[in-house]
């Protein structure tokens, strides 16, 4: 059975893509802070049952690279894919206000965190050559809107990050790909509350992703409701 490493598993966006994994009859190895997290992400998963949870912290230069070690030197089991959505503050600060230690604290959670993912990962991918691998992204239109200044800088980095990592695989067995997201997701309970997006909603996108193999080197848009029952795909070079 195949295996998604899931990077950022316990955030909104995170838990989605562990209940898509498990909806289409994979595994998941979940990157957690520590054993809070990994409680906190079964209660909003709904079960425990095809998650093995590994402690580390993904905005370290090494945190991602020593569970790929741990991999490598079979103390976990191999992943065929990768789903990466580390996110740091979602709030409205004007640019004037943002200090330099909460700046750079933004970019280390939300850009890093994200660059550090695919560093470590896509070389084990490859060297797999597992035919069905892919790799994985979420980025937000906040990106370009820059309503809310801070998410809008993190965002903003990371999207010519995705169209090299889309260049770098378009010939590899890796299908690199971004879900560019347009609206609010939140773990289901939250979702209800605040009338968002439900995370459980949200997963058919991850669902379809990993089935669907035209879905390569692309940007998959979820800018309304319908987007997520039909991968809307478009290339960016």
């Amino acid at each position: 059975m195949e295996t998604v490493l899931v990077v950022g598993a316990t955030g909104n966006i995170g838990v989605s893509a562990v209940t898509a994994a498990l909806r289409s009859k994979r595994n998941v190895l979940a990157i957690v802070r520590n054993d809070e997290s990994s409680k906190r992400l079964i209660k909003h998963v709904g079960t425990s049952e095809g998650i093995i949870c590994v402690q580390a912290d993904v905005t370290s230069d090494n945190g991602v690279r020593n569970v790929v070690d741990q991999v490598r030197a079979g103390k976990l089991p191999a992943f065929q894919h990768v789903w990466s959505s580390v996110g740091g503050e979602y709030v409205s600060v004007p640019l004037e206000e943002i200090d330099t230690e909460r700046l750079r604290r933004n970019m280390n959670i939300s850009f890093e965190a994200n660059f550090f993912a695919y560093r470590d990962t896509i070389g084990f991918l490859r060297d797999q050559n597992h035919p069905q691998s892919t790799w994985t992204i979420c980025t937000g239109m906040q990106g370009e809107l820059a309503i809310f200044p801070l998410p809008a800088m993190t965002q903003g980095a990371l999207f010519p990050m995705c169209i090299a990592g889309m260049r770098e695989n378009e010939e590899t067995n890796v299908r690199f790909n971004e879900v560019f997201l347009g609206f609010r997701v939140e773990h289901d309970e939250d979702a209800i509350t605040h009338g968002v997006v439900k995370a459980s909603d949200f997963a058919t996108v991850y669902e379809l992703i990993l089935n669907d193999e035209t879905a390569r080197s692309s940007r998959i848009k979820v800018l309304t409701p319908e987007d997520m029952k039909k991968l809307n795909i478009q290339k960016r070079y």
